[in-house]
């Protein structure tokens, strides 16, 4: 490729990537030249400052037509506009709580490397969403990858965290192999990688040799991205590592990598098995045939989610389970296959983004200084601390899917996605309505843990929590938009149809 070619490519359209990638760079030579004995706090700041100039420069690239650079490797389209706003907002809230983060062990040796390869994580999140190619489709979902396999055990010191991170490697690795082996298979079947090309040689293919092989590959491909949302039953890697990781971490993990999962799942069985006929043109295409098994896979993620969190006393394994079962509605939506699907992705996802993140702000702040994460902390807190209780009150009650919060109008968006279908799928939409029931047990739990339990004995000796300017914005920004989506809907939905059109540019 000539200077002239590589200067021509439309390069502002990467603008938000380049700004990550930029103040990645910055923050690193910074903490490599800075001596060890400052605080590196500021550039945490210096993070979540750009964090926010990205968001403003993505802002300004929402009245764009899609557009594509590098032979469309890399693609700006509503959806991965829609999914980087949530990426980038859901960065911003958790660089906030990294910056506010101390462990009882400490953190000074090893802040700086935090905050540069939580940005570099970002950065691969990035990246997959606009993917127009299975190569830097793969190279953002490595980065992103490996980048948390390292945050998860930064605290280089707690066995817990080490514990999570090998577990984590162990799990991620396989399934990356199992993705890259499924990519491997429509690659050779196609002769590309360029996504777009992919799906006009699948649409005239009718071998039924062909066909089976990319079956082999569709299942292949859904299996390994599936390990990287924690769907069941390739979630076991989840509990343990969102335990031990560092609760920003696991509060990126259970947000942000999860809408980066799911992004990429649904970017990539559009794009690839959405045009493949499985008996030539005009046949149903083999993501219609394979929805049962997606229906199946999302079905045994929303039981086991609700059901093993039953049995758990700490909270993060609590929310770890919550997390699961969370993963297993989203592939409702995805199983779905509605005209809604888009629309009930994203708003579940903004939803789930904020109560969750609300939760963990406090999750931290209760058991940052203790050696245990048990629930039983949380006993009195409404005494103790009553903002606090109420805030992570609401938050629970969104999660739970109570009307009034976000978390409702998320739920009922993907049951009425899932039932305007002609063969509507009864039986997938009555168990995300009973696994949502029986996740009240838990929620409630916690809940008469906060409000209704007595507090430990000698509680009320111990000195009032102070909450850091950071985890307060996370905590009001969470709470408030918990309530204002859950009772004006609208808002998101309108801002959704009038920036993004319906998606309706996704496989132009």
């Amino acid at each position: 490729m000539d200077l002239e070619t590589l200067l021509s490519f439309e390069w502002g359209i990467m603008m938000p990537e380049f700004i990550i990638l930029g103040v990645l760079t910055i923050i690193t030579l910074l903490d490599l030249f800075m001596p060890k004995t400052q605080n590196r706090k500021i550039l945490g700041w210096i993070g979540f400052v750009g964090i926010l100039a990205a968001i403003v420069s993505l802002a300004g690239l929402l009245d764009k037509d899609v557009a594509s650079i590098l032979y469309d490797t890399f693609r700006l389209d509503a959806f991965a506009k829609a999914f980087k706003l949530i990426l980038l907002v859901g960065a911003g809230l958790v660089m906030l709580l990294a910056i506010s983060y101390e462990p009882k062990e400490g953190m000074k040796e090893y802040r700086g490397e935090f905050f540069y390869l939580f940005l570099a994580a970002l950065l691969g999140a990035m990246i997959m969403t606009s993917s127009g190619d299975l190569i830097t489709l793969y190279v953002g979902l490595e980065l992103l990858s490996i980048s948390s396999y390292v945050l998860a055990g930064i605290r280089k010191n707690n066995l817990q965290s080490n514990e999570s991170a090998m577990k984590y490697v162990v799990n991620g690795s396989l399934s990356s192999a199992i993705t890259l082996f499924g990519m491997s298979y429509v690659f050779g079947l196609t002769g590309t990688t360029n996504l777009t090309e992919m799906r006009d040689v699948l649409m005239v293919i009718h071998d039924s040799q062909h066909v089976y092989l990319l079956v082999i590959a569709f299942l292949m491909i859904f299996v390994g991205l599936s390990f990287k949302i924690a769907a069941a039953p390739y979630h076991m890697w989840a509990p343990d590592v969102y335990q031990g990781a560092p609760t920003p971490v696991t509060a990126f993990l259970s947000v942000v990598s999860k809408a980066a999962g799911i992004a990429l799942i649904v970017r990539m069985i559009l794009s690839i098995f959405a045009a493949a006929a499985t008996n030539g043109p005009g046949s149903t295409s083999i993501l219609v045939n394979m929805e049962p098994y997606i229906a199946i896979v999302a079905a045994v993620t929303m039981i086991i989610g609700n059901v093993v969190a039953l049995r758990q006393s700490n909270i993060k394994r609590i929310f770890a389970y919550s997390s699961i079962a969370h993963a297993g509605y989203l592939l409702v939506a995805v199983a779905a296959l509605s005209l809604f699907m888009f629309d009930s992705l994203w708003f579940y996802l903004v939803a789930y983004l904020f109560m969750n993140m609300g939760a963990f702000a406090i999750i931290q702040l209760v058991t940052e200084k203790s050696d245990s994460e048990d629930l039983s902390h949380f006993a009195g807190l409404y005494k103790r601390e009553p903002l606090l209780a109420v805030a992570m009150g609401i938050l629970v009650l969104s999660l739970a899917g109570i009307p009034g919060t976000a978390g409702f109008i998320g739920k009922l968006n993907i049951i009425t996605g899932a039932l305007v279908r002609e063969q509507a799928n009864y039986l997938l939409v009555g168990i995300m309505i009973a696994t949502t029931v029986v996740s009240y047990v838990y929620y409630f739990r916690i809940l008469a843990q906060i409000f209704f339990k007595q507090a430990p004995e000698g509680s009320e000796s111990l000195p009032k929590i102070k909450i850091p300017v950071g985890i307060g914005i996370v905590i009001i920004v969470c709470v408030a938009a918990s309530v204002l989506f859950g009772i004006f809907p609208n808002l998101a939905f309108d801002f959704l149809q009038t920036q993004f059109y319906e998606f309706g540019d996704f496989l132009r």
